[in-house]
């Protein structure tokens, strides 16, 4: 039984027909023990309901955890190129899907065309990438001490793989944690984001299409309360994966402390870029728009805070004000459309209410700072793209993630005050400097205590063969995507063969030189 029945191409868009998606347990598509379901709908028009989705319990993720329990054994024992073959296949059957599955991501969580066929492409690179470890899966060999002996480490798969996954990126992120996760031998459980299920139920169809043995990947839809914390309380999952707020993440920390359980957090960002008085101030410019306003703002690493050297301040905010003000906000199946909607309702009135925390700190709004909701975008959650001016680094929007499409203009008088500035924050994921001096791009590389730093660039851009994570309270210090990924997915055990054919004693046995 396929996941949606049937699908219909209309005119334009070749979108699904709205359906009841269910859960992906054993490689069955099962309906929700509580026999409950929740809407999923279009942050860009509330009007169009892209399905209905299981409200699932914790009886729902038992059966799925148990499942890939039972899968463990076979899946473990399946070579690495063999388990390879498996994610090559289902990278293949992504690119070839790439237009339709972006259209539904673009439908279920708002974010341009452009962006979310990114997204899927993220997925693309990441399939490819691991599919490459498993003829790799690296190990160390090392000489020994002592004669006639052989030194080496292997990597040891870990068991159950909990992934619990955001709403922002709703393929690209299940991938770069699932992906990894299959690698390495584990098996996977995921509980996608109650707002973008969507997206994950189209990836298990892939794992699906590819012929991924029955338990290796699990998939079930529903809230926090009711799916996530079973997932973390239960003794069969042995390494968490969470990608979400920091307030949510410190929970999952304390949640796993007494078991000693595997996690890997992915939490919030800061991110800042410096621009210099050397720097290409229009081209500085593009990069604050593009990190700013791309995904609304929905991201880890947007640029929520810049801070611009005092001799081209002035110019910078006046043509950053002018370009934002001059996007396109619509609904992302539009390909004219430049930024999409927020999400949520909840989402947009976090915005509304940092906004005006922003005027009443006394920050310049020197662009946007309204909802939109006249027309056809009241049906949607759309906010203007949003610039203030004279913010100072102590503001509560310039140290508070907002995640949208808001960002804060800080005046520097140098460089040591702009590096000052952009480590002031409790966060350390992403950050960036625009200037022409190459020992100015050196020095803020080494000095900005962050997991990812851009020179002329911006915050956001990661490609999936480079460790992606931060450092203070975005992270526990793990990684995702790159080889670093499957570090969260293994846990190294070191070799010793002797074939002396007699007692050596380590440390002991070694002659003096």
């Amino acid at each position: 039984m396929s996941a949606i029945a049937t699908e219909k191409s209309s005119a334009s868009h070749d979108l699904r027909e709205t359906r009841e998606y269910r859960n992906y347990i054993n490689g069955e598509w099962v309906a929700s023990k509580s026999g409950k379901t929740f809407e999923n709908r279009n942050p860009a028009n509330n009007d169009d309901l892209v399905g209905t989705f299981q409200e699932s319990n914790a009886d729902d993720l038992n059966a799925a955890v148990d499942a890939a329990d039972r899968a463990y054994n076979a899946w473990r024992l399946t070579p690495a190129p063999r388990r390879a073959d498996y994610i090559y296949r289902v990278g293949e059957i992504l690119k070839r899907d790439k237009d339709k599955i972006a259209r539904e991501m673009t439908r279920e969580m708002g974010k341009v065309l452009q962006e979310t066929r990114g997204d899927v492409q993220e997925a693309i690179d990441m399939a490819y990438l691991a599919a490459g470890e498993g003829r790799r899966l690296y190990g160390q060999t090392t000489p020994s001490e002592l004669p006639n002996k052989f030194n080496m480490s292997v990597r040891m798969p870990l068991g159950v793989a909990g992934l619990i996954t955001p709403w922002n990126f709703p393929i690209a992120i299940p991938a770069w944690k699932g992906m990894a996760a299959l690698i390495c031998g584990n098996t996977v459980v995921i509980k996608p984001a109650s707002l973008t299920p969507l997206s994950v139920v189209m990836l298990a169809e892939a794992f699906e299409e590819a012929g991924l043995p029955k338990g290796v990947w699990n998939v079930v839809t529903g809230g926090g309360r009711e799916v996530g914390e079973p997932m973390i309380q239960n003794e069969k999952v042995k390494v968490i994966s969470f990608t979400g707020s920091t307030e949510v993440g410190r929970g999952i920390s304390k949640m796993c402390a007494p078991t000693f359980k595997h996690l890997h957090l992915e939490m919030g960002g800061k991110n800042i870029i410096m621009v210099m008085d050397d720097a290409d101030v229009d081209l500085a410019v593009d990069g604050a728009l593009w990190g700013a306003f791309g995904t609304a703002g929905q991201r880890c690493t947007a640029t929520s805070r810049i801070t611009v050297h005092k001799k081209v301040y002035d110019e910078f905010v006046e043509k950053l004000a002018k370009r934002a003000k001059a996007l396109r906000v619509g609904n992302g199946l539009d390909e004219k459309t430049d930024m999409g909607p927020n999400v949520s309702d909840s989402q947009l009135k976090t915005v509304q209410e940092y906004v005006g925390i922003g005027t009443n700190e006394g920050a310049t709004l020197v662009a946007g700072g309204k909802a939109l909701t006249d027309g056809e975008y009241g049906k949607g959650f759309f906010h203007q793209p949003t610039v203030f001016a004279d913010v100072k680094p102590t503001m509560r929007i310039a140290q508070e993630e907002i995640f949208g499409p808001v960002t804060a203009v800080m005046k520097c008088d140098s460089f040591e005050e702009a590096i000052e500035i952009g480590n002031g924050v409790r966060y350390g994921l992403s950050s960036s400097i625009y200037t022409r001096d190459i020992n100015k791009a050196y020095t803020a590389m080494r000095d900005m205590y962050t997991g990812i730093f851009y020179v002329n660039a911006p915050t956001i851009g990661a490609e999936v063969h480079l460790p992606f994570g931060g450092t203070k309270e975005t992270g526990n210090g793990h990684r995702e995507a790159g080889v670093a990924g499957l570090d969260v997915f293994s846990e190294w055990k070191s070799i010793y063969v002797d074939y002396s054919g007699s007692l050596q004693r380590a440390q002991i046995d070694t002659e003096e030189i």
